[in-house]
């Protein structure tokens, strides 16, 4: 463990036990860890998001000081409930926007470069959302994979290392998900296709 993934711990800790001054001491060392899932979270909006990386990461400080009683792990697990704030304030923004009902304001996404949709196939994050939410119902620990690596930009080793697991489990649970996800937005794009055809 590094000296500033041992000051996290124990800063979250700290704040667990009802330290306010321990999440004071703790914004700076996390900031560009933060920032950085944030800047990959809203690498995936469209152009002209009203919300930026620096909105969304105060937006996501401001929930986690309503999360102070958690029993914070470690720095992992810290960055993995930070990711799972990001992607519920932008799911929640998108769902106010209402652009799941026509698809021409979705923000369309792929699951990685080889993703087999063309682009007027492309899953939106309220689609992507919900598929997710299904996912977690069949098997949570692949959709947390999904919603770290994806969402929150984290690589094999640091995916891992949050959820407990070998890197080999990351990449097989990684593998299977994309593909479920796939069939799962396909299926979804077919049935919204014909109901706007029929």
């Amino acid at each position: 463990m590094t000296p500033a993934a041992h000051d996290i711990t124990g800063l979250l800790a700290a704040w667990s036990a009802g330290d306010r001054q321990a999440f004071e001491k703790l914004v700076p060392i996390v900031y560009d860890g933060l920032r950085r899932i944030a800047r990959h979270y809203m690498e995936r909006e469209a152009a002209g998001h009203p919300l930026q990386a620096t909105a969304l990461v105060h937006e996501a400080y401001i929930r986690l000081i309503d999360a102070s009683r958690m029993q914070w792990q470690n720095r992992a697990h810290f960055y993995a409930v930070s990711a799972n704030l990001m992607r519920r304030i932008l799911v929640d923004y998108a769902r106010s926007q209402k652009y799941a009902k026509r698809g021409g304001a979705a923000t369309h996404i792929s699951l990685d470069d080889t993703a087999v949709l063309s682009p007027e196939r492309a899953p939106d994050l309220v689609a992507l959302d919900d598929a997710l939410d299904a996912l977690a119902a069949l098997d949570f620990r692949k959709s947390r994979v999904v919603e770290l690596r994806f969402f929150g930009g984290l690589n094999v080793e640091e995916t891992a290392e949050i959820l407990r697991v070998s890197p080999r489990t990351v990449l097989s649970d990684w593998s299977f998900a994309k593909s479920w996800l796939l069939r799962q937005l396909t299926v979804r794009y077919e049935h919204d296709s014909g109901t706007r055809q029929a």
